[in-house]
């Protein structure tokens, strides 16, 4: 059997676990979020614990398996906690700034950046230099925060552009003159 989807996840105090067949839904104190199970696994909420079990052992039954296990365990952990990202912009005149909903960046183009809050996402920009999204859902914050980065990707050179806080940009040397 799989390792992750053996493993059982347990409910946190204040978070309320639904099952209406094979769909799940998890409300917590930070929102709530549903997903559909793969009819191939059975999900059982018991004595406070969610397990995920298969059908049978076949190839692709074992590999949705821990997938699964792993996609309701996030979403147990994005109710709950929330899973943000912080973004560095770096770079002489690179800021960002929130005006409403929106982010609006300087990044050394000749117009101002702007990017909208989506659903489910919330910005947050502490001081210019530094960016923090936050949302419940793992694969949205993911995703929005890769395209707040796309909008000007570090550069190796001077490393001007916007990386992620954990993110180590490999610096390369300029041209040598003779």
């Amino acid at each position: 059997m799989s390792r992750i989807g053996r493993a059982p996840i347990t409910i946190p105090a204040g978070v309320d676990v639904t099952l209406d067949g094979n769909t799940i839904t998890v409300k917590g104190p930070k929102g709530t979020a549903t997903r559909t199970v793969n009819p191939e696994l059975t999900v059982a909420v018991e004595n406070g614990v969610i397990t995920i079990s298969r059908s049978n052992d076949e190839k692709y039954t074992r590999s949705i398996h821990g997938l699964n296990r792993t996609l309701v365990a996030n979403m147990v952990h994005g109710v709950t906690e929330g899973y943000s990202k912080t973004l560095e912009v770096n770079g002489v005149g690179y800021r960002a700034a929130k005006e409403g909903n929106k982010l609006v960046m300087n990044l050394g183009f000749s117009h101002q950046v702007f990017v909208p809050e989506i659903e489910g996402i919330t910005i947050e920009v502490p001081n210019p230099n530094t960016v923090v999204i936050h949302g419940t859902d793992k694969q949205k914050v993911g995703q929005f925060a890769a395209e707040v980065r796309g909008k000007r990707p570090p550069e190796p050179y001077k490393g001007k552009g916007i990386k992620y806080a954990d993110e180590v940009i490999r610096r390369k040397e300029g041209k040598t003159g003779k």
